[in-house]
């Protein structure tokens, strides 16, 4: 953990006070800190890994770009945007050595650009992050739905499953952390597992055209449509930026943040790269895209039935399932450490900043969570119940909406992360000891940029709306109004309550300091 010494010089550099006096009286008591040591390397990496999905994003997310945006080099796009975060994350594991906070993300931006700032990215963190959860649901409760009508021939609403799956992650969250990263990692194993079995099959046993390494070929990339593809590709990687999130539950942050997110970041690229690699070697490059637009979301285990039989593609659809219920226990974490860190810093009411008995789970957090979730699912269940139209749209509006939302969020959030790590050293006069990480932090800025330009500007694309779709600019139209609202809420802060304008980023730090003043005479 941070020493007081170096929070109060680091907030100096910000120009705001590490403490005071005034609001000394909110953070006493033990129940202000989440539980150190609870987390190792494993126990880490095993939670990060999870809310990328893995086999939602080989059966959902690969299909889908292949078919919507006709990019045969889908394996090429994984492999550049795994250089492009492997640069951001330089930058961004530099900091997580220097700041510690669950609020991660915005912590870094507060501690960048200064509270009012932070305080914006916070708002953007809770919208984003829980958009990506509602979307999963949404789609969990589909599949489920699925799964009972195939094989117990029951009719079974969506909205059923989903909303069990609430109360169960719900349940879960109220565990302590290393528990939850245990029901995380069993499942998590199993379906890379799988997914590693298929990436072996269809090398076994390729389309007519062979071995092909077309794929990586940059002459795939041409076309319109690889902006689009790429805004697609880089919501795979969601949830590799979400260690920072448990540096506080680590005995060693400075050392375990920064090493999960560099073997999450190459796990993952290389993981997708080479699955979706196999699946055009399965269908051929001249056949993806044509399969994948005739299978959609069933190209996988339609692939998976020639080669490893009925009995192992319904073992996957059942693992497709499980994989979403661990990513919606992952982001489930993530936005209560989010509200917990923010009612710490007074951006939540007092209440969220709070944990919970001896498992030291952030319940209040955990609560809103569950509350909103259940709101946000009921809200689409209504719009099911009707005789006309399709069946399915609300559950799919549901699962583009929020993914993409939240994808862009997120983003945001990270080009923000890279532009506050160069501020955050240069006040410090570490600019030229810190050099070369800057320029990384600078170039993955720009990449990241031009990626959300891409996400807005063909945001009908990604969600399947008209060009000329009022949802074209109301759903990225959030991430705005979210970061508004953050900006107005530190603005008042700042004006009103400068002590607990001065905390926003400082966290358990802030916690540490007021015990500090408490016992000095």
């Amino acid at each position: 953990m941070t020493t007081g010494s170096s929070s109060t010089s680091s907030s100096s550099n910000t120009g705001r006070p590490a403490t005071a006096g005034g609001a000394i009286s909110t953070f006493k008591g033990q129940d202000r800190a989440l539980h150190a040591g609870r987390l190792g390397t494993g126990g880490l990496l095993l939670s990060v890994l999870a809310a990328t999905a893995p086999l939602m994003v080989v059966a959902g997310v690969m299909p889908t770009t292949f078919a919507v945006m006709g990019i045969v080099g889908q394996p090429l796009l994984f492999v550049i945007l795994g250089v492009v975060l492997v640069l951001f994350s330089v930058g961004y594991a530099e900091m997580s050595r220097h700041v510690h906070n669950a609020g991660a993300f915005y912590a870094y931006v507060a501690r960048g650009l200064g509270g009012t700032a932070g305080a914006g990215a916070a708002a953007v963190a809770l919208v984003a992050y829980s958009a990506l959860q509602f979307g999963i649901y949404g789609v969990f409760g589909f599949e489920v739905s699925g799964l009972f009508a195939t094989y117990a021939h029951v009719d079974v609403a969506w909205w059923i499953p989903a909303l069990i799956a609430v109360l169960a992650v719900g349940a879960l969250s109220w565990l302590k952390i290393d528990v939850n990263a245990l029901v995380l990692g069993v499942l998590l194993v199993v379906e890379v597992a799988l997914v590693v079995i298929f990436d072996i099959a269809a090398v076994a046993d390729p389309a007519k055209e062979g071995l092909s390494l077309h794929a990586f070929n940059p002459d795939t990339l041409t076309g319109a449509g690889v902006g689009t593809a790429l805004c697609f590709c880089i919501a795979a990687f969601t949830g590799f930026e979400q260690a920072p999130v448990y540096a506080e539950e680590t005995s060693r942050p400075h050392i375990l943040v920064p090493r999960v997110m560099f073997l999450a970041i190459g796990f993952v690229a290389v993981f997708f790269a080479l699955s979706s690699w196999a699946l055009t070697i399965a269908a051929g490059p001249s056949g993806i895209v044509g399969a994948a637009q005739k299978q959609s979301a069933g190209l996988l285990f339609f692939l998976t039935e020639s080669r490893l039989g009925g009995a192992f593609t319904d073992v996957l659809h059942v693992l497709f399932v499980t994989g979403m219920f661990a990513a919606l226990l992952s982001f489930h974490n993530v936005v209560a450490r989010y509200a917990f860190a923010m009612g710490r810093e007074g951006l939540l009411p007092s209440a969220f900043g709070r944990t919970t008995g001896t498992s030291g789970a952030p319940g209040t957090g955990s609560l809103l969570q569950t509350g909103v979730s259940a709101i946000v699912l009921i809200a689409f269940a209504v719009t099911d119940d009707k005789p006309t139209g399709d069946p399915t749209a609300p559950v799919l509006h549901l699962f583009t909406w929020g993914g993409n939302v939240g994808a862009l969020g997120v983003i945001l959030l990270m080009a923000a992360a890279s532009l506050s790590v160069i501020v955050f050293f240069a006040r410090r006069g570490a600019a030229r000891a810190q050099a070369w990480r800057l320029a990384t932090s600078a170039i993955a800025a720009v990449a990241l940029l031009v990626i959300a330009g891409y996400t807005v500007k063909d945001f009908d694309i990604l969600v399947g709306a008209g060009p000329d779709s009022v949802l074209s600019w109301l759903l990225p139209a959030l991430i705005a109004a979210a970061l508004v609202v953050g900006l107005v809420q530190g603005l008042v802060l700042r004006s009103r309550k400068p002590e607990a304008h001065a905390r926003i980023g400082l966290g358990n730090e802030a916690f540490q300091l007021d015990k500090a003043a408490e016992s000095t005479p």
